[in-house]
């Protein structure tokens, strides 16, 4: 049996198979002591955040695991009040449950702290890492590279120091690929029976991770040129997301996924943007969130080329900017438009790099493949462009968490093109991708504090306002993400609109600021307090007013940003009487 555990052109090419000659025992040891640095690397980057408090939909994967624990067959059995009324958890939440058992099993074993639970969740994320080396080692000659440029992509790096699904989708996602490919080049059963049981673990993660399907079908076919028995292997993810769906009606009285479908449809209907604004602001996330393909550009494209893609990124952020593209209700509204254009220099020039990013990484996918034109070219091109027409076109909202899976794609193209320019490299060479990647490395460090900041200012204003309602018999709350959750931990009940309880003397509080979350401080009568928490980063991943939003694009057009960023603001309001809306 051959290996496959190497980057080896010619095994590919049957002339030149019967040169091959297994990797030397140096081979595994160079090998061995990378991915230990790798694994060390990852540890470094994510342990100074494993303090963070919960926030964005951590709340809801912690309720659910919770829910597990007292109902192990029944995750979405329960109500939360997560978009201002009371609702079923099966209708709230928009994804699958595995993720969330994964957290009950680590809850139960070492608690439901902040650090305990971040903790469980570095785990997925360096077999993350450690499964891009192995993927990058069979395509490309820099593996390192590729997940070094995985690692240090803001995308990973932030949504890593979150307890949601994203990273652990991934990471079953990019192993199952992994048993696949070398199922197929070694003929072994039972590595594709390993993938297909991986697969399915990715997609009951996050529903995206049935992609991967479609993918290794596109893949194999090529490689193989011919169906097989290996099609019946891919049945299987199938037919458990279908069986899933048939649970599911029996639980809750729909499918969840086909629920998730018809959720992303309405407020895609809703927001009323066009393909085109889609379609740029989807380039803009891409570039902000896989910085490495806009850091590494000059390594990697002539400068003739970086030039048109920096003329045809300024006139798109001329049209955004300027309106000219249909945004929709939410990026396109005038209070949006009048956040930023307050800020618009520091906001047009991100906005224009990241566009120019953006391109760069699909140009990567397509100069790949029209330079190879084999299977794993394919893979690659699909993987990238795949990701990117889901983002801009079926998913609810643009966001940072739909580009991940495209993230160790793209690393390995990176590698692949950084090998293809400088075949054997000078010293500069090695010490400008260093630079990039040490420089991309450092952008989303900045970026990981500042998101975790502002997740802790949601737990420090729940604890002020347990300060200052202490002794209050009825607190209630709007608002959701971390600051729910610790209200809630504190004892108050969010505030629900269609069948409002609250009664005068009772202490609700409120997040507003300019844009979002919405101010409705000016439809409840009573004395009021106000909180001020100031921002102290200069770098964002959810601020309306600098045009970021990492986690969706509704008043955004950045995936993050740097610049000033406004204070966050509270009121506490004692009900002067009973409101009704």
């Amino acid at each position: 049996m051959k290996s496959i555990t190497t980057y080896q052109p010619e095994r590919d090419d049957p002339m030149l198979r019967n040169t091959y000659t297994p990797p030397s025992d140096s081979w595994y040891l160079r090998n061995w002591s990378s991915c230990i640095l790798l694994l060390a690397a990852t540890v470094l980057c994510l342990l100074p955040f494993s303090g963070r408090a919960f926030s964005n939909d951590d709340p809801l994967f912690i309720w659910t695991a919770q829910q597990i624990l007292q109902q192990p067959l029944n995750p979405y059995g329960f109500e939360v009040n997560w978009n201002k009324n009371a609702a079923p958890m099966s209708e709230t939440t928009q994804n699958p449950p595995l993720a969330a058992y994964y957290m009950a099993a680590a809850g139960k074993i070492g608690g439901w702290s902040e650090r305990s639970l971040h903790l469980a969740f570095l785990l997925p994320a360096i077999a993350l890492m450690l499964g891009v080396y192995r993927l990058a080692m069979r395509v490309t000659g820099l593996p390192g590279v590729a997940a070094v440029a995985t690692l240090v992509a803001p995308a990973f790096l932030v949504s890593a120091c979150s307890v949601m699904c994203d990273p652990m989708m991934l990471a079953l996602w990019i192993w199952g690929a992994i048993f696949w490919i070398e199922g197929i080049d070694s003929d072994r059963a039972i590595f594709l029976a390993a993938s297909v049981i991986l697969i399915a673990g990715s997609e009951l993660t996050k529903y995206f991770g049935a992609a991967l399907v479609p993918l290794l079908f596109a893949f194999t076919f090529a490689r193989r040129r011919r169906l097989g028995s290996w099609v019946w292997y891919l049945a299987f993810p199938v037919a458990v997301l279908i069986g899933y769906e048939f649970v599911a009606v029996k639980l809750y009285g729909h499918g969840l996924l086909a629920a998730a479908a018809q959720f992303s449809r309405n407020h895609r209907l809703w927001t009323h943007a066009s393909k085109g604004a889609r379609t740029l602001i989807t380039l803009s996330y891409m570039g902000g969130s896989v910085l490495p393909a806009l850091l590494l550009a000059p390594l990697i494209w002539s400068k003739k080329q970086i030039a048109l893609v920096t003329v045809a990124s300024g006139i798109a952020g001329i049209f955004i900017m300027r309106g000219w593209v249909r945004l929709g209700l939410t990026a396109g509204s005038p209070q949006a438009f009048a956040a930023r254009n307050e800020h618009w220099v520091i906001i047009s020039i991100q906005l224009i790099l990241f566009i120019a990013g953006g391109i760069s990484t699909l140009a990567l996918a397509i100069a790949d493949y029209r330079g190879e034109r084999d299977a794993d070219s394919l893979l690659l091109l699909l993987w990238v462009t795949g990701t990117f027409w889901f983002t801009a076109y079926l998913n609810w909202t643009v966001n940072a968490r739909s580009i991940l899976p495209m993230v160790p794609a793209v690393g390995i193209l990176l590698a692949r093109r950084l090998q293809k320019r400088s075949p054997n490299p000078t010293l500069q060479f090695k010490a400008l991708v260093v630079v990039g990647l040490s420089a991309c490395g450092g952008l989303s460090l900045w970026l990981a504090h500042g998101d975790t900041y502002a997740a802790n200012s949601e737990r420090t204003a729940a604890s002020l306002v347990h300060q200052e309602t202490a002794g209050a018999i009825d607190v209630w709350f709007l608002g959701h993400s971390g600051f729910q959750y610790y209200m809630q931990e504190f004892g108050a009940r969010p505030y629900d609109w269609e069948h409002p309880q609250a009664k005068p003397g009772d202490f609700l509080a409120i997040p507003y600021s300019k844009v979002w979350p919405e101010d409705v401080t000016s439809e409840f009568n009573g004395s009021r307090e106000n909180i001020e928490l100031p921002a102290r980063s200069y770098a964002s991943t959810t601020s309306s007013e600098i045009g970021a939003g990492f986690y969706h694009s509704y008043w955004s057009i950045l995936p993050y940003a740097f610049g000033s960023i406004p204070s966050e603001k509270y009121a506490i309001f004692r009900l002067a009487k009973s409101e009704s809306h």
